[in-house]
């Protein structure tokens, strides 16, 4: 992971968002397979065919070390795009982080193997491999287009799209966000009201 994605990774996804001029935040809920996992990376893309996972098996023989797979697939979801053994192999090729919209599965043995997966759903089905799909080509998430390359923020509160482009200056903003909220976070400590602190009283 680079020091940009590592240090996103820490802001976390709200802090992203709102930073970003609240723009880029995936809608509809995930799975978060591995407990407390947070992280951040490049978009390696990969669009599926229905209940079908030959292009995750595809991407993954080209996936560059610190990236996230992104797997697209059309509803409904009744098969897993991506289990054990592809989550091994994304893990052992230096993926940091798997999101899928779709369906995976072992969940038990997705934990155990510690590489943080996002799924929409869960599904023990397995899936076929007819359709090649299609590799690094842009995608759409909830209602967010993820270009390849494109950063990715991922923690319990979901998923956050920064396009490459405007990554640097989106930190910027997104560390000037992390230190308003922590003056924040010390005068409510103190016992300030968030009417005060906010400037909310007036409304």
């Amino acid at each position: 992971m680079s020091v940009l994605a590592a240090r996103f990774a820490e802001l976390g996804v709200a802090t992203t968002y709102e930073a970003a001029g609240r723009e880029g935040l995936v809608a509809g809920a995930f799975v978060r397979v591995v407990p407390g996992a947070r992280v951040a990376g490049p978009a390696r893309t990969a669009a599926c065919g229905a209940n079908d996972n030959l292009a995750a098996h595809r991407v993954l023989d080209t996936v560059e070390p610190g990236e996230v797979v992104v797997l697209v697939a059309p509803e409904p979801w009744s098969a897993a795009l991506v289990g054990e053994l592809l989550a091994l192999q994304a893990r052992t090729r230096g993926a940091v982080a798997l999101l899928v919209d779709g369906a995976v599965r072992d969940v038990d043995e997705l934990v155990a193997l510690g590489l943080p997966v996002w799924a929409r759903t869960v599904c023990a089905a397995g899936a076929a491999k007819d359709e090649r799909g299609e590799l690094q080509v842009p995608v759409t998430v909830g209602d967010v287009l993820i270009g390849p390359g494109d950063l990715v923020v991922l923690d319990g509160d979901g998923a956050v799209v920064v396009p490459w482009a405007r990554s640097a200056d989106v930190l910027a903003a997104t560390e000037a966000r992390h230190a308003y909220e922590l003056d924040l976070r010390e005068r409510l400590a103190t016992g300030e009201s968030t009417l005060d602190v906010m400037g909310l009283r007036p409304t």
